[in-house]
């Protein structure tokens, strides 16, 4: 892919962000130890705190200002391999402050050491954690919606389908920011010719094989483990999908969303010309992320009021 194809304002950021090679285990490890140090992201008027669930770490983002009852429960990214609560500061921060809402970001076990349902099981967990604790967190357990970026996307889309299958309180929708939902884009050899920027196929089909265990793109997964290979979408909460048009993830991207608008789940797809993977993280200040993340928020704060109904 040319250069050319990218927005001119996401070119200077994208270079220092520069392209994760998450298959070398050596590296992998550094880019673990560095993200583990990274310092706290501040966003004025939200307060960042640190609980624990199931041994596994929670950060929590709570606005000054309170406007909402409900709740986010956003998932990091990183291929399944690599990643920390911390590097979603900002866009957990703002959110918190703009929508007056708690975020609650937690951590989860890694691939290939970790496979599935490892990080699925801890996320689930962490749902678990904030339901019981709802009441003295301020929380209206009965308006929580669940998101994340990248793999953490994938992940919040697979709690969805796991949470309604087993009948129990549900989330009221999914803020999905380029979602890693599809195991066979990272079979198709083809694409890695193509130059996807900061997330190749390469790396893709690295973090399938590892949280899988098996060759992306396998005749069956475990249910839950892939969430574009669930086949029935009806009765999932109204979602919003944010991709850039020439990331490897768009066309999975715009195919699921497809797919729940044919089962009747309300969907809000919201395609960035020129954007690619996560730039809505590492080129937060560029006008192309304020506007795609102004619209993220403005979906969220309808479903949190409830002028955004569920299928059922």
């Amino acid at each position: 892919m040319d250069l050319d194809r990218v927005a001119p304002e996401l070119r200077g950021p994208m270079r220092r962000a520069g392209a994760l090679k998450v298959d070398n285990r050596v590296l992998r490890q550094v880019m673990r130890g560095v993200l583990a140090m990274v310092p706290a992201t501040r966003v004025d008027g939200v307060a960042i705190e640190r609980r624990r669930h199931a041994a596994r770490g929670l950060r929590l983002y709570r606005p000054a200002a309170v406007r909402s009852s409900g709740a986010l429960l956003m998932i990091h990214g990183g291929g399944l391999v690599i990643g920390r609560p911390a590097v979603n500061d900002r866009l957990c921060g703002e959110i918190a402050r703009d929508l007056g809402v708690l975020v609650v970001s937690p951590e989860y076990r890694k691939a290939p050491e970790h496979p599935f349902p490892a990080a699925l099981d801890d996320v689930h967990a962490a749902w678990a954690w904030l339901l019981r604790e709802a009441v003295a967190l301020g929380v209206d357990g009965t308006r929580i919606v669940v998101g994340g970026e990248s793999a953490g996307g994938g992940i919040a889309a697979a709690l969805a389908q796991r949470l309604h299958d087993e009948g129990g309180p549900q989330p009221i929708g999914q803020l999905l920011f380029c979602p890693m939902l599809d195991d066979r884009t990272a079979a198709r050899h083809e694409l890695d010719e193509v130059r996807h920027f900061v997330w190749n196929n390469r790396a893709n089909r690295f973090g399938w094989r590892s949280y899988l265990g098996v060759e992306p793109g396998a005749a069956t997964v475990p249910t839950y483990a892939v969430a574009a290979r669930r086949e029935d979408l009806a009765g999932l909460p109204p979602s919003w999908i944010g991709v850039g048009d020439i990331e490897l993830f768009h066309d999975e991207d715009a195919a699921y969303a497809e797919r729940l608008r044919a089962a009747g789940v309300p969907v809000e797809l919201d395609v960035v010309p020129g954007a690619v993977h996560g730039f809505e993280t590492w080129a937060a200040d560029t006008q192309l992320a304020r506007d795609h993340t102004t619209r993220a928020h403005a979906w969220l704060r309808r479903v949190l009021e409830g002028s955004v109904a569920n299928s059922e």
